[in-house]
């Protein structure tokens, strides 16, 4: 059994440079050093007082010391990692960029005032759970082991299940939203017509390489662009499992801007 450095040091890079970013920061919030106000995104601060990290701190922000935290942490160290691993193996590039239109296509959403939300990083967490289980729809996953289900039903029950527990809706269904439109894009559109409109651009290639961050290009690229749909892994929400692929290559603070009063919660 390897050690938590061990386990740590296999991370693959952006799963790992993401995860360690959320938890920084929940911890740097729990010792007062962050205050979750300055690091929300508030389109009339970005625009009207040019706070432009706002578009990008707000993603690492999952909320204070609880359980959720703790879930959302696990999905990104199970479901991140096994898409990094698994579809987007010697891909680095491509997933780095599947994390940045994700990325861009929540903040465009948010900035919908029904869709707004002052922190979009459960959004991405679910993008990623979305898109895991859209590549391995036919695994078998044993929610808290009170009920098994195909992993292709997970992020609906998991939405089901906050919906219950009384978290906010709104998190969940935006980072549906974006992973589905990222599948649509690389994978369903190009497998109907032959195109794919959402290549991964140059740039991001440049600046993997430039970095050494994993494997800049891709040895094998997969026709339908998120990866080959693997034949399903078993597991639990947040526990163990076996991963396999048939193929392989807070605490709430308030704030008031301008008459506008905001309410920021985990």
């Amino acid at each position: 059994m390897s050690s938590p450095g061990e386990y740590y040091n296999s991370l693959p890079p952006i799963t790992k440079a993401y995860g360690t970013l959320c938890l920084f920061t929940t911890v740097a919030n729990q010792l007062g050093l962050v205050a979750p106000v300055f690091i929300a995104l508030i389109p009339e601060l970005v625009i009207k007082q040019f706070q432009i990290w706002r578009l990008i701190t707000n993603f690492f922000f999952l909320g204070g010391f609880s359980i959720n935290f703790g879930i959302r942490l696990l999905m990104i160290a199970r479901y991140g990692v096994q898409l990094e691993k698994g579809p987007f193996e010697r891909r680095t590039a491509d997933f780095l960029w599947m994390m940045i239109f994700g990325s861009l296509t929540l903040v465009v959403l948010s900035l919908i005032p029904f869709f707004w939300t002052p922190f979009l990083g459960v959004s991405l967490v679910f993008m990623l759970l979305y898109l895991w289980s859209r590549e391995f729809p036919n695994a078998n996953i044993s929610l808290y082991g009170l009920v098994t289900l195909k992993a292709f039903y997970l992020p609906w029950a998991m939405l089901a299940l906050d919906v219950i527990f009384g978290s906010p809706i709104m998190p969940d269904l935006l980072g549906i939203i974006a992973g589905h439109l990222y599948y649509f894009l690389t994978v369903l559109h190009p497998l109907a017509t032959g195109k794919n409109y959402l290549k991964t651009p140059k740039w991001v290639n440049k600046i993997v390489a430039r970095w050494r961050i994993g494997a800049p290009v891709a040895s094998v690229r997969q026709a339908g662009g998120v990866g080959a749909s693997g034949a399903g892994a078993g597991g639990s929400v947040g526990g163990g499992g076996a991963y396999s692929s048939a193929r392989a290559p807070p605490e709430s603070s308030n704030t008031a801007f301008r008459g506008r009063s905001y309410r920021l919660t985990d």
